[in-house]
């Protein structure tokens, strides 16, 4: 297994620019759809970084304990989320879009927009985005909480 301080160090850098992704996503935005394609590459990165730690720890623990399989899924599920978090504003950057080009196809001024708004897509993405310092939180504390003698799992 790497050195155990690595992947704490990657975590950590991963909360923090999720944290500031977030900060990003919570300030009044200009309306338009280009504002969000530095966030949806910053979610990218952070799923990026997260499956790089995933594939790195899973290659160096080719017999998992219980606690290192623990591991695994919430750095899996840190991906997951921020993943998720990029498609929620790659589909807010879709809509606004659509949103634009029916407003400028419209013959009359008035238009009927359907589906999630814009900015319920972000406000999405800010909550799966809101997991990521929770699992690593967690896997905090599992590193200092020893495992049980008979499960292998923090106590």
């Amino acid at each position: 297994m790497p050195d155990r301080s690595a992947p704490i160090q990657v975590l950590n850098r991963i909360t923090a620019d999720t944290l500031a992704l977030q900060r990003v996503l919570r300030a009044p935005a200009p309306d338009h759809a280009a504002a969000l394609a530095t966030p949806i590459a910053d979610a990218q990165e952070l799923a990026g970084t997260a499956m790089r730690l995933f594939h790195d720890l899973a290659e160096h623990t080719p017999h998992p304990s219980p606690a290192e399989l623990l591991l695994l899924e919430r750095i899996a599920q840190i991906a997951k989320a921020a993943q998720d978090a990029g498609a929620e504003l790659g589909a807010a950057v879709a809509r606004a879009v659509e949103n634009r080009r029916r407003r400028a196809e419209a013959l009359t001024g008035r238009v009927v927009l359907i589906g999630p708004s814009p900015q319920q897509f972000i406000e999405s993405a800010t909550d799966l985005l809101d997991r990521i310092p929770a699992l690593h939180h967690a896997i905090a504390r599992d590193r200092r909480t020893p495992p049980s003698p008979l499960t292998g799992r923090p106590r």
